[in-house]
């Protein structure tokens, strides 16, 4: 989506270089050692260094955000390890997770086996868009590990099962869907904003402008009903029927969704989308960093979890995904700008990325949260948040803030128990 370029970054540079290198190409294959199954599925997180947490489910979220993860990550650094780690989880993700119809239900037991619990066998639209945007990429990464038609019967599910013809709105899932939203329900724009990903992703790995009109589309519908028209904010939730409720759902802000669809919105924009969403993305971004930041301690420049509509801090504590969002945000602008104020703060936000939340031992493992202090609030190592961070380091590969390739001499994960990959 970017373009190269390359910057002083002065002893920003070597550092940020380092810690990328390091995750990238010796904590990563270590995780994978650590979390991956012979069904080639990932564990859904590590409780403690080293350690798996025993759950017996895998879910479409976790395995099909890896999938992407390692397809995405292979197309930008060439490593062939990621390609198969990829593949590898792919083959759980197809056999277990996805159904006949092309929907892809929440959760599967490990060893591939249909889970008995009922709300497993929901399609949430939140899990499809990660399913799409896992097989557009796995298909480009490597095209014969992705079985004919599966991209389209995966499409295909979502415009006709879980879009609501009326609208072109998102349901939330196959059950809102076939009994219709009711009074009390909530209608998101988190499914819509990965949708968008999706489409935009599906765009550029294929080259087909069918892609981009289906996002321009959802731009339109996400926007028409979760943008805050007073403060150029998107707000988390509506009613059933879309329309702004006066609850405090409705008033929710989260910092984090702010970067990321001023980010998504810029790559329309990049993709022929227009000047208006670029304006609107500046919008969502001057709310966010107004009202959504830390300004004093250890963890300043870190996004709230939640501000209110006014701009009141309502949970003052930091997921480590905003985070990225944010990251990956400045080094698109710097890509685009050369800003060095662009470069500054997206090399400040991975040095506190690296500093406060991934651990720096040899057993791979990050935190979730942490409150202002740096204290660690949520100690689980999430699976799923490897595709947060795989996008912000990426992004700054891109921006030319720190190298993506692995250096000359190799290193020995690089190569670890491929026979359990291939």
């Amino acid at each position: 989506m970017t373009a190269d370029r390359t910057i002083d970054a002065g002893r920003h540079g070597p550092v940020a270089a380092r810690r990328v290198g390091d995750f990238l190409f010796d904590t990563l294959p270590r995780w994978l050692e650590l979390a991956q199954d012979g069904s080639g599925a990932v564990a859904e997180r590590l409780e403690a260094p080293g350690k798996p947490l025993a759950s017996p489910e895998r879910t479409t979220l976790t395995q099909a955000r890896l999938v992407f993860t390692f397809a995405h990550l292979h197309l930008a650094t060439g490593s062939p390890w990621m390609r198969e780690a990829a593949i590898a989880i792919h083959r759980y993700l197809d056999t277990a997770l996805r159904d006949e119809d092309g929907g892809y239900r929440v959760a599967a037991l490990d060893s591939g086996a249909l889970s008995a619990a009922p709300e497993h066998a929901l399609r949430r639209t939140y899990d499809q868009s990660f399913a799409l945007l896992a097989l557009v990429t796995l298909r480009r990464a490597a095209p014969e590990a992705v079985p004919e038609g599966r991209v389209e019967a995966c499409w295909d599910f979502i415009s006709t099962r879980l879009t609501d013809p009326a609208t072109g709105a998102l349901w939330e899932d196959d059950a809102m869907a076939a009994r219709g939203p009711r009074p009390g329900d909530l209608r998101a724009q988190n499914p819509h904003m990965h949708m968008i990903e999706a489409l935009l992703q599906a765009h550029e790995m294929t080259g087909e402008a069918v892609w981009r009109d289906r996002a321009a589309g959802l731009v339109e519908v996400g926007l028409r009903h979760f943008l805050d028209p007073d403060t150029g904010a998107i707000r988390e939730f509506t009613g059933h029927d879309l329309a702004p409720i006066d609850t405090a759902e409705d008033r929710r802000r989260e910092p984090g969704h702010q970067y990321e669809w001023a980010w998504l919105l810029r790559r329309f924009a990049a993709m022929g989308g227009g000047p208006a969403a670029t304006e609107t993305a500046a919008r969502m971004q001057r709310f966010v960093e107004a009202h959504g930041l830390r300004r004093d301690g250890p963890l300043a420049g870190a996004p709230f979890d939640a501000v209110s509509a006014d701009g009141a801090v309502t949970e003052p504590e930091h997921l480590l995904w905003p985070l990225t969002e944010a990251g990956k945000l400045h080094a698109d602008l710097h890509a685009e700008t050369g800003d060095p104020d662009h470069a500054a703060r997206a090399l400040a936000l991975l040095e506190l990325i690296f500093a406060r939340y991934v651990a720096a031992g040899p057993d791979p493992f990050w935190v979730n949260r942490l409150d202002g202090q740096g204290r660690v609030l949520w100690p689980e190592a999430l699976s799923r948040l490897l595709y947060h961070l795989a996008l912000f380091l990426t992004e700054g590969g891109r921006a030319g803030l720190w190298p993506l390739k692995q250096d000359a001499a190799p290193r020995v994960h690089d190569v670890h128990k491929e026979e359990d990959l291939t």
